[in-house]
């Protein structure tokens, strides 16, 4: 899998269209959630895109302090089913903390998990704070790395 990070506006049609179709297709169709994931925060966001054969099988959006949360942030966490057991989840989101740290100059993460999650991030190195909430209908948890 290859890695690109790109901003909103570096992004082609072709791209944004394959990330939109996998957030949807993933959190919107798999999990049964009716959201509003185009949220109007893509354009702050950097992309962390991971293709296989040109296609787009991996993705986060990342972003700095104060732009989604208080702290630097990564989210829509997303790694198409059929492509979830070659461990693409631990590579993007590898790839986007180090995002974090080279492209924003920040060190501290915050991230809010789906609770069945939370031992996967503990492995990158994310502690859970607070208690579970309910987002979208789905629990969750507020995690932080630092």
């Amino acid at each position: 899998m290859n890695i690109e990070v790109k901003k909103f506006d570096e992004l082609n049609t072709t791209t944004l269209y394959d990330i939109l179709q996998l957030r949807s297709e993933i959190f919107v169709v798999e999990q049964d959630c009716v959201y509003q994931d185009l949220d109007g925060k893509d354009q702050k966001a950097l992309h962390v895109i991971g293709k296989k054969n040109n296609k787009v099988v991996a993705y986060t959006r990342v972003f700095r302090s104060g732009d989604y949360f208080e702290h630097s942030s990564i989210g829509r966490v997303v790694v198409a089913k059929d492509q979830r057991q070659y461990g693409y989840g631990k590579v993007i989101m590898n790839a986007s903390i180090k995002a974090v740290k080279e492209h924003l100059n920040e060190d501290t993460i915050k991230i809010s998990a789906q609770t069945y999650l939370k031992k996967f991030y503990n492995g990158l190195g994310f502690k859970e704070y607070g208690e579970e909430y309910l987002e979208d209908g789905i629990p969750h948890v507020a995690m932080m790395k630092k």
